[in-house]
């Protein structure tokens, strides 16, 4: 999910010229759906939806530790999926990965649906 290399958007053109997915497209979306994989990164990214917040702001929001709001905010942004800005002793964190949240988004609005009209 971070900038894509020469090589990597060669396999892409490569895979969309043959109409075949290359492996290497598999092995970036199974990436990115591992990093979905936790309730707790689809919370975060939904609150970071409405905004960039700290770790304060996105305590008061979503009910965990610290200690684990931290760790899951280190894994969305090593994956390219948050942005973050120091001012001061506060961090602000920010979606940065449009394309994941229109698939979070996505998936969730079905999911809720389904659920809807199940109960």
């Amino acid at each position: 999910m971070r900038t894509s290399s020469p090589e990597r958007r060669s396999a892409r053109s490569a895979s969309a010229d043959t109409g075949v997915e290359s492996d290497e497209v598999f092995e970036l979306a199974a990436e990115v759906f591992r990093v979905m994989s936790a309730p707790m990164r689809l919370k975060i990214i939904s609150s970071l939806c409405n905004g960039e917040k700290n770790v304060t702001q996105l305590l008061e929001e979503i009910s965990t530790t610290q200690p684990n709001m931290s760790q899951h905010l280190n894994t969305l942004y090593q994956a390219g999926v948050i942005g973050k800005r120091r001012e001061g002793v506060q961090i602000f964190y920010r979606i940065i990965n449009d394309r994941v949240v229109t698939l979070c988004r996505a998936v969730c609005t079905q999911i809720a649906i389904e659920t809807d009209s199940q109960g």
